[in-house]
């Protein structure tokens, strides 16, 4: 009887080829398909809750008012979500997970508080620009926004304004001014100002970052001097 002896090479290639099949092209790792299904559900749970927040109001709908969007069996709805508040918060937490490593990015890069606060405006409004419709469901429910306002990931996207501030004084490039107060007041300009223009017709993303910042800055009088100049 014949001995076929084995070929090291082939066998390298073939082991190799085994592993590459956990690699995606890219180079990343390839994800199974459970965990495919598993962050499938989750999405169109939250897609669904979205619609449901956006048509019923965050008070009226429930647990089953959501399932019955998705289409899933409600046993499917309990492997991610406890209650419809932790459906609530994962959304507001969605939108705060894309938009705080774009505002660090901005924090990291800019030269100076105003080139920062710009930047951070105008990033904020593109993303609400790009996300209207959950934006528009979250203004829907502000009276669950404001009472949700303190999850981990919405804060820590807060935490980037002020840290920025707080280097800024320190470096002695600022007067020693309550840093709490004021990335409240810098925020606070931000959301006023994208709840008007969830309500407009036009999305006027550098006119609304150019009016924030101005007034920061300047208040009235920069408001004033840019109006003019605008004729």
């Amino acid at each position: 009887m014949d001995t076929l002896e084995k070929d090291p090479a082939k066998g390298a290639a073939s082991q190799d080829s085994t592993d590459n099949r956990a690699v995606s092209e890219g180079g990343e790792p390839r994800i199974g398909k459970r965990e495919r299904t598993k962050a499938n559900n989750k999405e169109a749970i939250l897609n669904a809750a979205q619609e449901v927040f956006g048509e019923l109001g965050y008070g009226a709908a429930t647990v089953r008012d959501i399932i019955r969007k998705t289409g899933l069996a409600s046993g499917t709805f309990y492997n991610y979500f406890k209650s419809k508040e932790e459906v609530f918060e994962a959304l507001m937490d969605r939108g705060a997970l894309r938009l705080r490593p774009r505002i660090r990015e901005q924090r990291l890069k800019s030269k100076t508080l105003q080139e920062f606060i710009y930047n951070a405006y105008h990033t904020y409004f593109l993303d609400l620009y790009d996300d209207i419709a959950n934006y528009r469901m979250l203004q829907r429910n502000s009276g669950a926004v404001r009472v949700k306002m303190s999850t981990p990931e919405v804060l820590a996207g807060f935490d980037e304004i002020r840290k920025f501030i707080e280097e800024y004084i320190e470096a002695g490039k600022l007067a020693n001014l309550d840093a709490e107060f004021l990335s409240a007041a810098a925020i606070g300009i931000a959301s006023e100002l994208g709840d008007r223009m969830l309500m407009r017709d036009e999305f006027d993303v550098d006119g609304a970052t150019n009016f924030a910042v101005n007034l920061l800055f300047g208040g009235l009088p920069a408001l004033s001097e840019a109006a003019q100049n605008k004729k």
